[in-house]
């Protein structure tokens, strides 16, 4: 059985970093802006949705984000999060 002190210090960060970025991808490539993906999210501003795709102060989507995202975006959940495999 493998233990999670075997990961990485910066891999739960390298992951969400990743995340953010395939969001971003996703979200150009429909044309979105952030604000109209933050308000098709129902919230107000920009500030999760800039602040996760770069993972600013940490900031990052959640599973419920994620879920809301991709049927937002018409893309399947598996391609906003990265393989862990290795």
């Amino acid at each position: 059985m493998r233990n999670t002190e075997e990961l990485p210090l910066d891999a739960i960060d390298d992951f969400h970093k990743q995340i953010g970025s395939n969001v971003k991808k996703f979200r150009v490539k429909k044309g979105y802006s952030q604000l109209q993906l933050a308000l098709a999210l129902n919230h107000k501003s920009v500030g999760l949705v800039s602040q996760a795709e770069l993972y600013l102060k940490k900031q990052h989507f959640n599973i419920e984000h994620l879920y809301k995202i991709a049927y937002i975006l018409e893309c399947d959940i598996h391609d906003l999060i990265p393989s862990t495999s290795n």
